[in-house]
């Protein structure tokens, strides 16, 4: 953010890469699975070849799920541990969706350790675990719905498109080949390709590609990501079940809220010589009123921009303007993170996301807070 700092992390960019690349690879890994592409094969294409492509696209896939697990983990963000990334549902940021791919990461695991033990536990019990690949995909594809701050993308939609598409081809290739031979099973398979097609069109209109997802999907408040639609006040009230509409006011900062900002921003020299100051005022309305102030001082960054040194942060609401005071946590593109405490100990955690508009020195954005343990 222009005034703040040059950008996203380098590691979000690659858990979001890294996440694509590997459900791509996943994909043409069951695709040939599924297809039997083997069976087909030619002159031109013999089957080493094929199964060759097919072992190098799985391991390349466990690879990449590596590369995205690690770096959400260092993205710090988000707080996902490397625990919550192996052992399914034990994180707190969207737990369902986080599991899923947890899940998924084990099953390929699983499926890459007995292949390179192959010989010594025998064909049959291998054979077993490798169909675990194919439940991996599916499980992997809502993972990456639920999860992903990227889902609205036209370029990462296009990509789940195409990789649905891809399997569910693969799908109706394999029935027909040897039709009318094991009908039962076929017409299964084709049975539950067809209900997770037609799952996915009926859920996602008014879930991942729907409002209010980040909230719905178990983002804890302090952390809802700038990616994706953050929920609007009147969006959090109905989700949790509270009146729609509240007046202004009527709530206390201490209880949590989601509130639309706006405001000014400048610049100007820091407290020490050779940093410069970052300061931010805005207002807001929405559950409760209230004026959220930000100061930011730090040495420049090449591009514009100011690295993290010290800052301030104070937080309060009529009639009392200033109560909570603390300072930034973390600083990611037009994201931070602060903590804040009043007078009595109480301690909310604040997620503000600002678009700054520099020829006009002014700000807009989203604040979220809630209440964290106070010490």
């Amino acid at each position: 953010m222009a005034g703040m700092t040059v950008g996203p992390s380098a590691y979000w960019y690659l858990t979001r890469a890294s996440g694509a690349v590997a459900l791509l690879l996943l994909t043409a890994s069951v695709v040939i699975g599924i297809a039997a592409i083997a069976r087909l094969r030619s002159r031109a294409m013999p089957r080493f070849v094929v199964d060759g492509v097919h072992r190098t696209a799985s391991l390349l896939a466990v690879v990449f799920l590596v590369v995205h697990i690690v770096t959400a983990v260092l993205d710090s963000f988000a707080p996902i541990s490397l625990v919550n990334a192996v052992i399914p549902f034990t994180g707190t940021y969207r737990p369902l969706w986080l599991g899923l791919g947890a899940a998924a990461f084990d099953l390929l695991l699983a499926v890459t350790v007995t292949s390179l033990v192959r010989r010594r536990i025998g064909l049959g019990v291998w054979r077993g675990v490798h169909w675990l690949a194919y439940l991996a995909w599916p499980v992997a594809v809502l993972h990456g719905f639920g999860t992903g701050s990227d889902v609205k993308k036209t370029w990462l939609l296009v990509v789940n498109v195409i990789c649905i598409v891809a399997v569910l081809g693969a799908v109706v290739v394999r029935v027909t080949i040897g039709w009318p031979e094991n009908l039962r099973l076929r017409l299964g398979a084709l049975g539950l390709a067809t209900v997770f097609a037609l799952g996915l069109a009926v859920w996602l209109p008014g879930g991942p590609l729907g409002q209010g997802w980040a909230l719905r999907a178990g983002t804890p408040v302090s952390l809802l990501r700038s990616s994706g639609p953050l929920a609007t006040p009147s969006t959090a009230s109905t989700t949790t079940g509270q009146a729609s509409t509240v007046s202004p006011g009527t709530r206390s900062l201490s209880a949590g809220f989601i509130a639309n900002l706006s405001g000014t921003i400048k610049q100007g020299h820091g407290t020490t010589p050779g940093l410069i100051s970052v300061q931010i005022a805005t207002s807001f309305t929405g559950t409760v009123a209230g004026r959220l102030e930000i100061e930011i001082d730090g040495p420049p960054v090449a591009g514009g921009g100011v690295a993290l040194r010290h800052s301030s942060v104070t937080l309060g609401s009529p009639p009392t303007p200033v109560s909570y005071h603390g300072s930034v946590l973390a600083l990611n593109g037009d994201r931070l993170l602060a903590s804040v405490r009043d007078a009595e100990g109480h301690s909310l955690s604040l997620q503000v996301t600002l678009a700054v508009n520099a020829q006009t020195g002014t700000v807009n954005g989203t604040a979220s807070a809630s209440p964290a343990a106070s010490r």
